[in-house]
């Protein structure tokens, strides 16, 4: 059993609201939605963070950046045979003689673009404040991986804060060919600037063809992130670069309902940790 526990401070985003519209708000709004939209927007937010941080031992706050992979080829296929289609019969195969998505499927042009906007959005924002955060965290998946290499390519980054790669920040796994991983030496290999976790293991072993996680599962291994975070990384801004179903597994875990954050898009939020 976890020994903290987990909120979110609201009124620092707009998708803090318990009303938002992620279908409204879309996939990256401006400053990454933001409320305060002065010049010094970001420096103001570290400064309250940091405020808040020194204000009582028992509780820590962090800013997550949460962004989800941009569009991918299972994706489509999904879209092609709708939901109940593609849970039931076509995401449990590899493909359907036009479109592979398993395993392991990449990144369609446009998900390649939504990562490419999101980039944008980071380099609008490191003029009011915004910098690339030490502390940066990745999915093994391949749409993740792409995705997180394309959000930060050619912003200033320190080769001593590598993206590291976390087996536990991968998607829903189970039965959906599209979430069973390449090996490491695999991502080691088309990856060569992640590094990994310590035991990262060499072959997926994890998913399995009969049996897909539930949202419980999912939630409590999104609280094993966040306890190793807070446990571990000193760094109060963290990226987090990963999928639909973890995200909503780490909003869970921290008491928030789910939001359907569009493919390519980006959901900050200021976490609260206490100390039970």
């Amino acid at each position: 059993m976890s020994l903290r526990s987990y909120s979110i401070v609201s009124g620092f985003f707009i998708q803090d609201h318990l009303d938002a519209d992620p279908a409204l708000i879309g996939a990256v709004p401006p400053r990454f939605g933001l409320i305060d939209d002065s010049d010094d927007r970001w420096s103001n937010l570290s400064q309250k963070i940091q405020c808040m941080n020194e204000a009582d031992d028992q509780t820590s706050y962090k800013l997550f950046i949460l962004g989800r992979h941009g569009e991918g080829f299972h994706n489509v296929g999904e879209a092609k045979y709708g939901t109940k289609a593609w849970d039931d019969y076509w995401s449990k195969l590899n493909g359907d003689g036009e479109l592979i998505w398993g395993p392991d499927p990449k990144l369609t042009s446009l998900g390649e673009e939504q990562a490419r906007i999101v980039n944008q959005q980071w380099r609008n924002e490191s003029n009011h404040g915004l910098s690339v955060p030490h502390s940066r965290y990745c999915s093994p998946l391949t749409r993740a991986t792409k995705t997180c290499l394309l959000t930060f390519d050619g912003l200033p980054i320190s080769a001593n804060h590598p993206v590291v790669i976390i087996e536990n920040c991968r998607e829903e796994y189970g039965e959906h060919t599209c979430d069973k991983r390449n090996s490491r030496t695999w991502v080691s290999t088309h990856f060569p600037e992640f590094v990994f976790e310590e035991d990262f293991t060499e072959g997926d072993e994890l998913w399995t063809a009969n049996e897909r996680e539930t949202h419980l599962q999912v939630t409590i291994r999104a609280q094993s992130v966040l306890d190793m975070i807070f446990n571990t990384d000193d760094n109060d801004v963290i990226s987090i670069t990963a999928h639909g179903g973890i995200i909503n597994g780490f909003l869970t875990a921290m008491g928030r309902k789910r939001y359907a954050l569009p493919t390519g898009g980006v959901l900050p939020v200021v976490v609260k940790s206490t100390l039970q």
